[in-house]
């Protein structure tokens, strides 16, 4: 019998804008007919505006994964009003620096070739899919 492991992927995502290519991965996984498999470790939405309990938040569930995978998004790279507060330009550089901290393999997928990468992404070595399709993301995560 063989046993195949999902994937533990934390995604990483602006929830405004981009929260609908995080469920399309999800509708994916739940589908029996399409050949895409993993656990999301992503955190739900965190009701809370105290940035030191999304931090930790956030955190726990960075350090659940082996992989991150980064949705770049128009704003993946803006400068988030609370910056000076989270410790980065935004959410997803924060994301993207724990992963990095606690050895999590990179995946990066632009949804538009314009749009400008996070910084904490660029020269990560992440492994990248050049589009929002199964195939492109499973490479992308397979080679990671």
């Amino acid at each position: 019998m063989c046993l195949i492991m999902k994937k533990r992927v934390f995604v990483s995502f602006d929830y405004e804008r981009d929260r609908y290519y995080k469920y399309l991965l999800q509708a994916w996984d739940a589908n029996p007919d399409f050949d895409f498999e993993f656990y999301d470790m992503s955190s739900g939405e965190i009701q809370t505006n105290d940035i030191s309990r999304v931090k930790a938040a956030l955190s726990t569930k960075i350090k659940q994964a082996d992989y991150t995978l980064v949705i770049v998004g128009k704003d993946a790279n803006k400068l988030h009003k609370d910056s000076s507060y989270i410790g980065y330009r935004n959410w997803q550089n924060f994301e993207i620096a724990r992963s990095k901290a606690y050895g999590n393999r990179l995946v990066a997928v632009k949804l538009d070739y314009q749009y400008d990468s996070p910084e904490e992404l660029l020269g990560s070595g992440a492994s990248w899919a050049y589009s929002f399709s199964r195939d492109a993301i499973l490479h992308a995560l397979n080679n990671a």
